[in-house]
């Protein structure tokens, strides 16, 4: 799945409209298209990215993280936890799509992480960064957006230009902003800003006298009457908000003629909390009443033109028909082929590791396997047990005495959930012994040498493990890695097919995870067994969702006395 990441290069850009038009883009294409915006910034009570994603192109899209949970998470260093719900939400969201929409965060300067975050995510979903741009600005915005991302490991795969001006040279752009592709240029379109009556309605908190098409009709423009009616008369289009006191009889004749004579006004708006005159206003009833908005709000007329000026130029999230319309023109805008071309370039095969920790926790919910942990005493064994517990990750089983868990949980403040299992050694250790004896008969084992040895905790999980009381063990948080795998050794031997035991250290790089094998088992391995630990790596990276390369490794070794070489080549998997 292709993942694109739709970044701003600064707020006010058109984010949202840009974003779902280029998910209609996709779609027209006849792609199924994921979307996602990952951290809510809406401050209207509706993520309205969310919400048109799914009235308007029909997409199944999660609800976002709320912002204040981002800004928590960031403030107290938890940002890889915050990257993985984020990994989380993205991959559900992009569940059996061809491509995934991710929309980014705003710039928010009394909120500075939100610019590194949308690069932490970017490179987490291994996306490629669309940047979104006001026409009007310098090239240089573009230019320091896409050095910046690439400065951070992301890819950059093209800009889209937002309210370009008719005179807005492509040709120029594409020169200034260097090796950036363009991937559309969207023309300022007054019509889509209007808002409805009922938009300027609301921000007012007027008082509405009659609703008319109050739904329907947009604004276009503001017309205060503040002077001579033939001058009004003038300004009576589609669209024209009049602005008037109701003392002046001249305007309320003039407004209600052009409403009877068919011109769709956007309304009128009585001022200083006047009306009109009763007989006037008997007299123009039937006008007024062929769907003229009428309200009223006890302003002036100055006051109230200056608050219609700001009216927000949101796309409210009850208006559908209008952010339809946005995204419509935004998809009919946008270079289609070039778009298509990233979308069929080859996936990134790299794992991030937002992405290898939202992969291994999913493996392991489904698996659903009983895990022992025989450092059962230690405090970080026991808060990544309660962590693995609550998150659903597996069933542990702590080896430890009660009474000190608790205590230690109850140090850090840790409730013990309910479904953790804890068994003490001491209660179960003689239900091992028998079992121990009989798998190492053949070393004459005997009854006291067995108890012995299972008073080591490690050992007494390992039994566990052999005997399929549980499916898997962890420890290494204060035993060595010999001490854990000795016993494993011992009691469960190699897989069939295998001479040797290997390990290997998964390395969460900031772009990606690499697997790098056995630097802690075999010190100095011989040929044969380099290609083996190679093949095992390489197993072990696949089951944990990363792909391995393909090399040829080259083992030499000197011997003395010929000056010869004797070159030992394995076809092996590259993994670090």
């Amino acid at each position: 799945m292709q993942t694109f990441f739709i970044a701003p290069t600064r707020h006010n850009v058109g984010l949202t409209s840009v974003s779902l038009g280029v998910v209609r883009c996709l779609q027209n294409q006849g792609l199924k298209v994921g979307f996602v915006k990952p951290v809510a910034q809406d401050m209207s009570g509706i993520e309205r990215s969310t919400h048109f994603a799914r009235t308007i192109c029909q997409v199944d899209s999660p609800a976002a993280l709320t912002a204040s949970h981002a800004i928590q998470q960031v403030s107290i260093d938890e940002t890889d936890d915050l990257l993985e719900e984020i990994v989380t939400l993205c991959m559900g969201a992009g569940h059996a799509a061809d491509v995934l929409v991710v929309e980014g965060l705003h710039p928010d300067a009394s909120n500075p992480f939100t610019t590194q975050l949308n690069s932490e995510m970017a490179l987490g979903l291994q996306a490629t960064v669309i940047l979104v741009s006001n026409a009007n600005d310098d090239a240089s915005e573009v230019i320091v957006a896409a050095r910046q991302y690439a400065n951070e490991g992301v890819q950059v795969g093209g800009v889209i230009f937002n309210k370009a001006t008719a005179d807005f040279d492509v040709a120029a752009m594409q020169i200034a902003i260097g090796d950036t592709p363009i991937w559309g240029c969207v023309q300022f379109d007054s019509q889509l800003l209007a808002p409805r009556t009922l938009d300027v309605a609301r921000h007012l908190g007027a008082e509405i006298l009659i609703e008319g098409e109050l739904k329907q009709r947009r604004m276009l423009e503001t017309v205060v009457a503040a002077r001579a009616v033939p001058e009004v008369i003038r300004r009576l289009k589609p669209g024209a908000l009049i602005v008037s006191s109701g003392d002046r009889d001249d305007v309320m004749l003039a407004t209600a003629l052009a409403a009877s004579n068919g011109v769709a006004l956007a309304g009128l708006v009585l001022t200083h909390n006047t009306s009109a005159d009763p007989t006037v206003q008997q007299f123009i009833s039937q006008a007024l009443n062929s769907g003229l908005p009428v309200l009223r709000t006890d302003r002036d007329s100055f006051e109230t033109a200056l608050a219609i000026s700001q009216v927000p130029l949101a796309v409210p999230a009850d208006d559908d028909v209008r952010m339809n319309g946005v995204i419509n023109a935004v998809s009919e805008q946008l270079d289609t082929p070039a778009i298509i071309a990233d979308v069929l370039k080859p996936g990134v095969k790299r794992l991030s590791p937002p992405a290898f920790r939202y992969q291994l926790i999913q493996k392991a919910r489904a698996a659903n396997k009983r895990i022992v942990l025989p450092e059962g005493e230690e405090p970080r064994t026991i808060c990544a047990a309660i962590a693995c517990e609550e998150k659903g990750i597996a069933h542990c089983v702590l080896l430890g005495k009660r009474a000190v868990i608790e205590a230690i949980a109850a140090s850090k403040g840790l409730a013990l959930p309910a479904s953790l299992e804890i068994l003490d050694p001491d209660e179960v250790r003689n239900d091992y012994v028998a079992p121990m004896v009989e798998l190492r008969k053949s070393k004459g084992l005997t009854e006291i040498q067995a108890l012995r040895q299972l008073e080591d905790n490690v050992v007494l999980g390992t039994m566990m493990l052999a005997i399929d009381r549980v499916d898997g063990l962890v420890s290494g948080a204060i035993h060595t890695t010999a001490n854990t795998i000795r016993p494993a050794r011992q009691l469960i031997k190699t897989a069939p097919g295998s001479s040797i035991v290997s390990s290997v250290f998964f390395m969460l790089m900031p772009e990606q995870v690499l697997v790098y094998g056995d630097c802690a088992v075999n010190p100095n391995p011989d040929a044969e067994q380099l290609a083996e630990i190679a093949a095992q790596s390489a197993y072990s990276a696949k089951a944990f969702g990363i792909e391995p390369k393909v090399a040829m490794i080259s083992y030499s070794t000197g011997q003395s006395g010929t000056g010869a070489d004797v070159d030992k080549v394995r076809s092996a998997p590259e993994i670090a």
